[in-house]
């Protein structure tokens, strides 16, 4: 299963350039059972980062475009009266796959993005007082602009604390930048075909195997204290919750099985320590104003906090 893990991370490589780190926290995250919220300006292969991994995963992809007149209903779906019948009809809304791209999900109101919370926690969705479950592997992505951009809203703290991660996609390097144009001149990303490398029942079995890695006593009492130290810090206005130690350990067991190893490291703790407490995170005026880097002070912050041997 391992090998298949490697030739899928190999594969998607192959399709998304210049972006090795963050597609093996996508698939991390996915594997671990959370979701992830992509930051990036646009025309930089967020969609296309998440359409891939479907693919290859061989999962059911449905595609959102969160604007500003969306509903909760376009995303959930709604009860209609059937004239013929003389009955109320459930339509199912796109929510019901395996992975759900809410493109540029901060283009919306709050009320439409809260619509997405139920399903994120809980997995099942409530239409018209009916609770129906969604599929065993669901799995959330979505992709937002810069808040600085116009026309955005910036997601409730409620909403950004349900993703496990947040990844930022920059732009390429040159050399990237230029393999990607001519893979789009030569067609060779046409060429290259995206092979399904999993079934359902085995992404479920591999979910199962990631649960499994061993996390030791000492392990979780850092992850603890580096999520309380975000708490203590005079320059952080507001600490991370207890959640996002959670989505720390169960990803720090995902990364763990990328590697090939049943335990995990305090390596595989700092890896997935800044993408799970960015938008956690927030700075006080006073350190913004000094320019502070939210990543930066995240680094500095598990720097701090004694490794167990």
């Amino acid at each position: 299963m391992t090998s298949k893990i490697s030739s899928l991370l190999e594969n998607y490589e192959q399709h998304i350039l210049g972006q090795q780190k963050n597609l093996r926290l996508l698939l991390a995250a996915a594997l671990a059972g959370g979701h992830v919220l992509i930051e990036g300006v646009p025309g930089t292969g967020k969609t296309q980062m998440v359409k891939t991994l479907a693919k290859l995963l061989d999962s059911d992809f449905k595609r959102v475009q969160f604007t500003p007149d969306l509903l909760p209903s376009d995303i959930t779906g709604s009860a209609i009266y059937n004239m013929k019948e003389h009955d109320f009809q459930t339509l199912k809304g796109p929510i019901f796959t395996n992975v759900l791209l809410a493109d540029e999900i901060n283009r919306t109101p709050a009320k439409t993005q809260a619509s997405l919370l139920e399903a994120m926690e809980e997995k099942q969705v409530t239409i018209q007082g009916d609770t129906y479950r969604l599929p065993d592997f669901f799995f959330v992505a979505a992709t937002q602009n810069p808040i600085e951009f116009e026309g955005t809203y910036p997601l409730p703290e409620a909403q950004q604390d349900r993703f496990f991660f947040k990844l930022k996609v920059d732009f390429p390097s040159l050399e990237e930048e230029i393999s990607v144009l001519q893979m789009v001149i030569e067609k060779q990303s046409n060429s290259l075909e995206i092979q399904a490398m999993f079934s359902n029942d085995s992404l479920l079995e591999i979910q199962q195997k990631v649960q499994g890695v061993n996390i030791s006593n000492e392990i979780a009492d850092y992850i603890t204290k580096i999520v309380r130290k975000t708490r203590e810090l005079e320059h952080i206005q507001y600490g991370a919750s207890t959640r996002a130690a959670i989505a720390i350990a169960k990803t720090a067991q995902a990364w763990a099985y990328l590697d090939e190893r049943d335990y995990i490291t305090p390596d595989d703790v700092k890896t997935v320590a800044i993408p799970s407490l960015r938008h956690r995170v927030q700075l006080s005026p006073y350190a913004e104003l000094e320019g502070s880097d939210i990543d930066e002070t995240i680094q500095e912050l598990v720097g701090s906090v004694a490794v167990p041997r």
